[in-house]
C-alpha cells in the first residue's frame, strides 16, 4: 500500500484526511490510483494522477495564484490551474513568504496553579533544584584538538564495569573550539559546553583541552563558575601528551565515580521534567499523527507545572503568527518575531531561503515547502501558552511551554537543548530517523506504522495507529507521556540501546 501499511481496509470514505473545513486539499491515507474515487464532505471526487501515502489531492479546482490551504492556513498557491483529483505538490505549488497581521496578547497570562496531584518519576536531584533523569561522567573536549583524546578517555571505560547508579562515560568530541572569531560565535560555543558541563543528567565532568586553542580552559573553571568540585580541567599538552592526559584522566574520572556512585534515584514529582521536542525526516503524517500526539502529551505535563521545549526557528517559519497568538505577553511575542527575522537575516548572508529547509525526503514523505512543513512541526507544542523565548544554548528556567531559537538540523538542534537543560527529549519522524544524545535519552516517535516495522530496533512509539484507525491522538499522547515517565526513572530508549551519541555544537561564523 505504499508508504502507509493500513491495518482497516481503505474506502471511498476513508482513503483521504481532510484536517480543516476550509482546506481545499485532503492527504491520501493510502496510495490513490487514477479512476478511484474519494468522498470528502458530502463531495465525490474522482482521482486523476497516480498519489502516494501522504501526498495531496485537490478537492476543487484551484485557480493559478490561488491559495492552497492545509490546517485551514495558507501553504502557498497554485502555480498553473490544478483540477480536482489532481496531485498537489512540488510541481504545481509556488512558494512564497508570507506577510502576517499579527495578533498579539493585549494582557499577561499568567502560570496555571500547582495540582494538588502529580505523578512522579525516580530521577537524581542536584544541588541546584534541577532533577538527572541519569547520571553520567562527561569528558569534554574544548576543542577538536581534543577530541580524540576524549573519546579515548571514555572509550577506556567498561560500560559493564562501571560502579552502581552510573549509567556511563561520554565523550563530548566536536570539530569547534579553535579559528574562531572572538565574539558572539566563541560566547556560544562557551555557552554550549557549559550547558553540557552543569547540566542535571551529569554527575561530574572533565574540561579537556589541547592547551593553545582558543576556547581555553580556563573559561570553564575556577571562581565564579557552577560546581567546581564536580569539575576537572585537564589539557593533554599540560598532561605530557594523549597517553598521559588519558591516565590523569582516569585517575581524577576515577575519584569523581566515588561521590557519583552514592547518588541514588529518588522520588520526585513530573514537574522536574524538562522536555526538549524535535523532528526529523518528517513527512506529510508527521503533521497528523506523531506531532499532535507529542502536543497532547505537552498539554498534560505542562498543567502539571513541567517544562517543554519547542525549537528549530526554520521549522515555524509561516506558522510564527499561531504562536504569537499563545504567546503569555507581547515581550515574549516579539522576542519569538526577532529571532525569525535575525535567522531571516542570517540566511540572506549565504543566499539561502526558509524554503531550502524541506530536504528530498521531506518532499518524498508528502511535505511541499517549508510552510507546510511548519504548520505541520508547531503541532509538537500543543496548545499551551508560550510562557518564555530563549536563544540558543540558554539555560531554560520557566516551567510551561518554552521556545528556543535553535537550526533545523537535527545534531545542532538536539545540542542546543541539552545546552539548555533539558532532561529528556522526544523526538518525531516519518522517514526515520537514527538520533540520540550522549547524556540524555531520546524517545522515537514514528508518524506511520510502516516506518515502525520498517525501523524497529529505532523506535519508541507508534503514532501510525492514528493515521491505522487503530488509536486517537488523546490515546497515543497518553501512551508518550506515560513513557516519559519510565524512561525518566531508567527505562532504555531505543537510540541508548544502540549508543547513539551525536553532538554537534553551532557554528555560526568563519573559520579563520
Amino acid at each position: 500500500m505504499g508508504l502507509l501499511e493500513i491495518t482497516k481496509l481503505p474506502t471511498a470514505e476513508n482513503a483521504v484526511i481532510h484536517l480543516h473545513p476550509s482546506d481545499n486539499i485532503a492527504i491520501a491515507r493510502v496510495s490513490l490510483s487514477p479512476g478511484q474515487q474519494v468522498h470528502v464532505e458530502g463531495r465525490t471526487i474522482a482521482v486523476e494522477d497516480p498519489i502516494p501515502a501522504g501526498h495531496k489531492v485537490a478537492l476543487a479546482a484551484i485557480g493559478a495564484g490561488e491559495h492552497i490551504v492545509r490546517y485551514g492556513q495558507v501553504m502557498g498557491r497554485a502555480r498553473i490551474r490544478i483540477e480536482p483529483g489532481r496531485h498537489v505538490h512540488t510541481h504545481n505549488v509556488a512558494f512564497e513568504e508570507l506577510s502576517f497581521a499579527y495578533d498579539f496578547p493585549t494582557k499577561e497570562v499568567g502560570y496555571p496553579p500547582s495540582p494538588l496531584r502529580v505523578p512522579v518519576f525516580l530521577g537524581y536531584q542536584r544541588e541546584d533544584g534541577r532533577v538527572g533523569t541519569r547520571n553520567y561522567i562527561a569528558v569534554v573536549a574544548a576543542s577538536n584538538c581534543a577530541a580524540h583524546t576524549a573519546e579515548l578517555i571514555a572509550e577506556s571505560f567498561d560500560p559493564q564495569s562501571l560502579p552502581p547508579n552510573i549509567d556511563g562515560v561520554a565523550a563530548f568530541p566536536h570539530g569547534e573550539g579553535c579559528g574562531h572569531t572572538i565574539g558572539p560565535d566563541t560566547e556560544q560555543l562557551q555557552r554550549t559546553l557549559g550547558g553540557v558541563l552543569n547540566h542535571p543528567n551529569v554527575a561530574a565532568a572533565i574540561i579537556l583541552g589541547l592547551g593553545c586553542e582558543v576556547n581555553q580552559i580556563d573559561h570553564y573553571m575556577g571562581h565564579g563558575t557552577p560546581r567546581t568540585d564536580r569539575l576537572v580541567g585537564l589539557t593533554v599538552q599540560g598532561s605530557g601528551g594523549t597517553r598521559a592526559t588519558v591516565d590523569a584522566a582516569r585517575k581524577a574520572i576515577t575519584g569523581l565515580m566515588e561521590r557519583a556512585s552514592a547518588e541514588k534515584r529518588v522520588e520526585t514529582p513530573a514537574s522536574k521534567i524538562v522536555l526538549g521536542l524535535n523532528c526529523g525526516g518528517s513527512d506529510s503524517f508527521s503533521g497528523i499523527t506523531a506531532n499532535p500526539a507529542l502536543g497532547a502529551c505537552c498539554d498534560q505535563l505542562a498543567a502539571l507545572g513541567g517544562t517543554t521545549v519547542l525549537a528549530e526557528t526554520t521549522e515555524i517559519f509561516g506558522a510564527e503568527h499561531l504562536l504569537v497568538r499563545r504567546a503569555r505577553n507581547r515581550q515574549v511575542a516579539e522576542k519569538l518575531l526577532g529571532f525569525v527575522a535575525g535567522y531571516k537575516t542570517y540566511l540572506k548572508r549565504f543566499g539561502g531561503s526558509f524554503d531550502d529547509n524541506p530536504s528530498p525526503g521531506n518532499k518524498e514523505g508528502g511535505l511541499t515547502n517549508i510552510l507546510e512543513k511548519s504548520l505541520g512541526a508547531v503541532a509538537k507544542a500543543g496548545t499551551s501558552p508560550l510562557m518564555d523565548v530563549v536563544d540558543y544554548a540558554e539555560r531554560i528556567n520557566a516551567p510551561g511551554f518554552v521556545f528556543m531559537n535553535t537550526p533545523g538540523y537535527d545534531p545542532v538542534s538536539l545540542t542546543g537543548l541539552a545546552a539548555g537543560g533539558v532532561n529528556l527529549i522526544a523526538f518525531t519522524t516519518g522517514r526515520g530517523s537514527a538520533i540520540g544524545f550522549p547524556t540524555i535519552p531520546v524517545i522515537k516517535i514514528a508518524s506511520n506504522t510502516a516506518i515502525y516495522k520498517r525501523m524497529r530496533d529505532n523506535m519508541d512509539v507508534n503514532a501510525g495507529r492514528i493515521a491505522d484507525g487503530d488509536g486517537t491522538i488523546a490515546e497515543v499522547g497518553q501512551e508518550i507521556f506515560d513513557l516519559l515517565l519510565r524512561v525518566a526513572s531508567g527505562e532504555k530508549t531505543s537510540s541508548e540501546r544502540l549508543g547513539h551519541k551525536e553532538f554537534v555544537p553551532w557554528r555560526i561564523g568563519p573559520v579563520l
